[in-house]
C-alpha cells in the first residue's frame, strides 16, 4: 500500500481528474479527500466474472470485472452509489469515526496493495475471464497501472493459491469518459479496449444529472484522446464467438424524456467515431429514488419513468438516419419495474448480481471468495 512518501505527484496535490480539485491524497491524513471520496489508498468493492457485459467483452467465459469503489462524478440516479458516493464500510476504517459520531463519509469497499490487487487480476484469469475489465477507477490510475504491471509480471514467490502464469489477457477501462488526456496517456501501456460512457453533450442537462457543466467538452475530449491510443481489432472465434482484444466501445444511455441529447450523441458518434469505435445503446434506465424510496442520497433524482416503446423506436431510427451499424443495442425495458430492478446490485452481498450474470471471486469483506 502506499505510503505517504511514495504517492504520486499527481496525487498531491492532485490533478488527476477534470476537477482539479489539488486536495493533497494521502494514505493517512487529516485532509479531507477529494470529490472522488479517496485517498491514496486504492480500495475495491468487488471482483467477479460478469456475463452482462456486450458479447465481444464477455465472450466465452464472462468479464473479469474488478469495481473501484469512489467516483469524479456525481449522477443523481447511480445504480451503484454504494460504492460511488455511500457510506463507507472499509473494515480499516474501525475505530475512526466520522462527523457527530457516526460512520467515516465515502463509499464502502477495502483498500488494497500492489500485491492484491495483481493475485486478484490472475485470478480473474485462473477463472476463464476474457478480460480484466476496470470500473470506475479514474480517480485511482496510477495505484491500477502499478497492480497491473505486478500482474503482467507473473504470481510472487510465496503466493499460496496464485497458481498460473503471468496475465495475458486483455485490460478494458471501464469510465465515464470524465477523464484529462494527461491521465488516459498513463494508461497507454496499460490498457487494450476503452469502453467510455458518452451520457451527455448538453451542459445543462449534464449540470443537473451528473454535477458536472464540462462534462460534454471533456468526455468528447477523451473519447477522441482513446481513439488515438487504441485501434479497434475484433476477433472471431470458432463458432461465431467474438472478442474485442483492442480499440474503443462508446456506451450511451438513453434518458426518459431527452430524447435531444441522445440525438446529439449520436450524431457526434457519426461525425467523429464512425469506423473507428463501436456504439453500445442502453435503454436500462431506472428512477433509483422510486426503487429505494427511504435512502435520502436519491433526493436529488433523474426522470421519473422509464423509456417508452415510441421512444425506444424514435432511437433505432435515428441509427438508420446517421448510418450507424456497428455495435449494441439493449433490448427496450420490461413492463415490469420491480422485475427489472432485481438485476440492481447490491455491493452487501457477496455476489452483488445474481447467479446468472455474475459468480464472484473477491469480495471487500470476505476476500476471495
Amino acid at each position: 500500500m502506499m505510503g505517504d512518501m511514495e504517492i504520486p505527484a499527481l496525487y498531491a496535490p492532485c490533478r488527476l481528474c477534470p476537477r482539479r480539485c489539488g486536495v493533497m491524497r494521502r494514505a493517512f491524513s487529516a485532509e479531507p479527500p477529494g470529490y472522488c471520496g479517496e485517498g491514496a489508498g486504492l480500495r475495491l468493492a468487488c471482483a467477479s466474472i460478469h456475463r452482462g457485459e456486450e458479447p465481444p467483452l464477455t465472450g466465452k467465459g464472462g468479464s473479469g470485472t474488478i469495481f473501484v469503489s469512489g467516483c469524479n462524478l456525481g449522477c443523481v440516479f447511480c445504480q451503484n452509489r454504494q460504492i460511488s458516493s455511500g457510506p463507507r464500510r472499509d473494515p480499516g476504517a474501525a475505530g475512526r469515526r466520522g462527523p457527530e459520531g457516526g460512520p467515516p463519509p465515502g463509499p464502502l469497499g477495502r483498500l488494497v496493495d500492489t500485491d492484491e490487487i495483481a493475485r486478484i487480476c490472475l485470478a480473474l484469469q485462473r477463472r476463464g475471464a476474457e478480460n480484466i475489465n476496470i470500473v470506475t477507477g479514474s480517480h485511482a490510475v496510477p495505484a491500477l497501472v502499478e497492480g497491473i504491471a505486478a500482474a503482467r509480471r507473473g504470481p510472487a514467490p510465496g503466493n499460496g493459491g496464485t497458481a498460473g502464469g503471468p496475465l495475458s489477457i486483455p485490460v478494458l477501462w471501464n469510465s465515464s469518459a470524465y477523464e484529462v488526456p494527461e491521465t488516459l496517456e498513463l494508461l497507454s501501456g496499460t490498457v487494450e479496449v476503452f469502453l467510455p460512457d458518452l451520457k451527455t453533450l448538453d451542459s445543462a442537462l449534464a449540470e443537473q444529472y451528473y454535477n458536472a457543466s464540462n462534462y460534454p467538452e471533456t468526455a468528447a475530449a477523451a473519447i477522441r484522446k482513446m481513439l488515438t491510443l487504441r485501434r479497434l481489432r475484433v476477433e472471431k472465434w470458432e463458432g461465431g464467438t467474438e472478442s474485442m482484444v483492442s480499440g474503443v466501445m462508446v456506451r450511451h444511455l438513453v434518458l426518459p424524456g431527452h430524447l435531444g441529447s441522445t440525438r446529439k450523441v449520436l450524431r457526434w458518434f457519426a461525425e467523429h467515431c464512425a469506423g473507428q469505435a463501436l456504439l453500445s445503446l442502453m435503454f436500462q434506465y431506472t428512477d433509483m429514488a422510486a426503487v429505494y424510496p427511504a435512502d435520502s442520497s436519491f433526493r436529488r433524482t433523474g426522470p421519473k419513468r422509464r423509456i417508452s416503446e415510441a421512444e425506444y423506436h424514435t432511437v433505432l431510427n435515428w441509427l438508420g438516419e446517421y448510418g450507424l451499424e456497428d455495435g449494441y443495442c439493449q433490448d427496450p425495458p420490461g413492463r415490469d419495474p420491480a422485475a427489472d430492478a432485481r438485476w440492481l446490485p447490491d455491493f452487501e452481498r457477496t455476489n452483488p448480481f445474481s447467479s446468472e450474470l455474475s459468480t464472484p471471486v473477491w469480495h471487500w469483506r470476505e476476500g476471495f471468495v
